[in-house]
């Protein structure tokens, strides 16, 4: 389920979140426990620019030689304005010189943290409302990211991750105009500032966008994160390779936007002396707010709770990623090392140890796909990686199920598919999931058995006549062996054989039998 990822991931590189819930926490947790230490006003230091403890915006002494340049050659003419707007406060021309000048105090600070060169000047412009809505809409209907969209859409809701009437596209559009704080676009190599977002509030953010600008200048991000972008709906036969390949792009995200937050943090805490690496508690405490959002969060507040925590994936699983580089091996292999030997699953970023281990999964082995779906067009298929599984179980099962089952995780992947020639048919799905032992195999089978009254508004245990009695789901713990249910789009099916779980919807019985047949044929002993 890797599709809505890539399509968000295009703009994750630009548009940060606003993580105001994350600064406010910060006043009360840091500010409010202890007496303020004041930034130092000396200019060699990297904390200057920073918001004070007490909201006072506080200016960078120091100027470089770009930064002392002209307000009128800095700050671009801001176009897209409209004539008649009213109501919404811009940031004064002082107060954006004020920003501009932030910005080169603002990079030195991330050089320093992060160890990675400043190679060049970052450009800098000031940027409106109008600018960044026309900016999302431009890159959305980009035909190949459309189509990757709506395909993602519709296995989402065929898992129930999505309800059947949301509308994917629109809300993502909103989302982001709602979060904007400013970004770094790495094809114009600029960092883009918000002319209606008060200074104080732009400063954090800028330690975010510029850890990007130097992430882009020693690694070239745009390159760096095609390695993931290959389309496995493209592909005739994929190979149990590219379904292990296909979180990378995710994984790759976290490494970005990690150590753009870990910077971040760095910065807002740098006046009382601590940092992300010496204050991991505190970080704990920050990051449950993110899936809150702030009060003014109106979309992302009513997004559903899969849109909510993949769209926060790579902020909170991506810090917590760095820093437990930070705490393993310092800086170097916090920063550039993990873009050399980046990690590529969601098990590696949630599981930090088995990244640093070195853990090796064997690829699961896929049926053979055009046989068994020779009467249906392909429409989709991808992996379902641990971050996927982690949400299908807290959805129906809850936060706490879902902790102790993901990390016993050991693969996934799914097909999606349609009776050729029936565009309106029901999307046919199916989905193999590999787990630690046969014990978290059952237990992950019950939990997707009681999903099925909730995404379905018919679902009806078919009985084979060596059952007494339909199965209990909200009883269920544990389930093995095979069961059927009708729904009103079809069959479902949910088999269970010793480490792995089989499950088709919508698929007629020779293709299930089909499957059943490769995906649970015995291994080939060693030397055959």
């Amino acid at each position: 389920m890797a599709e809505t990822k890539k399509v968000y991931r295009k703009f994750e590189l630009q548009l940060s979140p606003v993580w105001v819930v994350l600064l406010l926490l910060l006043a009360t947790l840091v500010w409010g426990q202890a007496p303020a230490q004041q930034a130092p006003s000396q200019p060699a230091t990297p904390a200057q620019g920073q918001t004070a403890p007490g909201g006072d915006a506080r200016p960078p002494q120091g100027e470089t030689a770009a930064g002392a340049r002209s307000a009128q050659e800095q700050k671009p003419k801001v176009a897209g304005e409209d004539a008649g707007a009213t109501a919404e406060r811009k940031i004064s021309p002082k107060e954006a010189e004020e920003l501009f000048r932030s910005v080169d105090e603002i990079l030195k600070f991330a050089s320093k943290d992060t160890g990675l060169p400043i190679k060049q000047e970052v450009k800098k412009q000031l940027t409106s409302r109008n600018e960044v809505e026309a900016y999302l809409q431009k890159n959305m209907s980009e035909d190949k990211d459309a189509q990757r969209l709506r395909r993602s859409e519709l296995v989402l809701k065929k898992f129930g991750l999505l309800p059947r009437d949301f509308n994917l596209e629109t809300f993502l559009v909103a989302l982001l105009k709602e979060q904007v704080a400013g970004y770094y676009d790495p094809k114009t190599k600029t960092v883009n500032l918000l002319n209606w977002l008060e200074v104080e509030q732009q400063r954090p953010v800028m330690a975010h966008e510029l850890t990007h600008a130097l992430q882009d200048q020693s690694f070239d991000l745009e390159q760096w994160m095609k390695a993931g972008d290959a389309d496995l709906a493209d592909k005739k036969q994929p190979t149990p390779e590219d379904i292990e390949n296909d979180e990378i792009n995710t994984a790759r995200q976290a490494v970005v936007e990690g150590q753009a937050m870990a910077v971040m943090l760095d910065y807002l805490l740098a006046p009382s002396g601590q940092t992300l690496a010496n204050s991991r508690e505190l970080w704990n405490k920050l990051k449950e707010g993110m899936l809150v959002g702030t009060p003014d969060a109106i979309e992302f507040h009513n997004a559903p709770i899969y849109l909510r925590e993949a769209l926060t994936f790579p902020y909170r699983y991506g810090v917590d990623f760095e820093a437990e580089l930070l705490v393993s091996g310092g800086k170097q292999k916090a920063f550039a090392a993990a873009f050399a030997n980046p990690p590529h699953t969601t098990r590696q970023i949630m599981q930090p140890k088995t990244y640093l281990s070195g853990e090796h999964i064997t690829p699961m082995r896929l049926p053979d796909f055009a046989t068994a779906f020779k009467n249906y067009d392909r429409f989709d298929i991808g992996g379902v990686g641990e971050f996927d599984v982690a949400l299908l179980v807290d959805q129906y099962a809850g936060v706490e199920a879902s902790r102790a089952l993901y990390p016993h995780w050991r693969g996934g992947y799914y097909y999606a598919a349609r009776p050729k020639g029936d565009a309106s048919a029901p999307l046919a799905l199916l989905y193999v999931s590999r787990w630690s032992t046969v014990e978290h195999a059952a237990e992950f089978a019950a939990i997707y058995a009681k999903s099925l009254p909730k995404r379905y508004q018919r679902a009806h245990e078919v009985q084979d006549g060596s059952k007494n009695a339909e199965l209990d789901l909200e009883a269920l713990e544990t389930l093995v062996g095979k069961h059927t249910w009708l729904t009103e789009e079809g069959p479902v099916v949910i088999e269970v054989e010793g480490d792995t779980v089989l499950v088709t919807e919508s698929l007629d019985q020779a293709a299930t039998e089909k499957l059943e047949a490769e995906v649970f044929q015995p291994a080939e002993a060693p030397g055959r």
